[in-house]
């Protein structure tokens, strides 16, 4: 297990909390890098400086609130990863480490997932959480 970067995490976290813009437009199905931070045993971390992975916005909760799934491009097997394709790459969305984030941890765009893994991921979470 690597070194935690937990004050460097925190610091970001503060930067983030400060930071004052209109809320991007983001729709449901849309695949974004975000600042998931340094977190806790099991939890996924984020990489780089900005502790940030790409994640799946799942529902739009409010107009700045969502409830996202990260992925990683490591192949995992387990009910709690749904595989998808993104520009060639095939990524894992995790569905069990899904969570909320404010839109501050947003940073950008990476594309939007197409139907056929939007209904996969939805088919996945049921099976999960249904």
């Amino acid at each position: 297990m690597g070194e935690k970067h937990f004050n460097q995490w925190h610091t970001l976290k503060q930067k983030l909390d400060g930071v004052a813009y209109k809320a991007p437009l983001v729709s449901e199905g849309d695949i974004w890098w975000l600042s998931i931070g340094e977190n806790i045993g099991s939890e996924m971390n984020g990489k780089s400086e900005q502790f940030s992975r790409p994640a799946v916005i799942l529902k739009k909760l409010a107009h700045n609130f969502y409830l996202i799934a990260p992925t990683t491009t490591k192949e995992k097997i387990g009910s709690w990863y749904v595989p998808i394709r993104h520009k060639g790459t095939v990524m894992q969305v995790c569905l069990h480490q899904i969570r909320t984030v404010d839109y501050r941890r947003l940073s950008s765009k990476l594309g939007s997932l197409d139907d056929a893994d939007r209904a996969n991921i939805r088919t996945g979470f049921l099976k999960l959480y249904g």
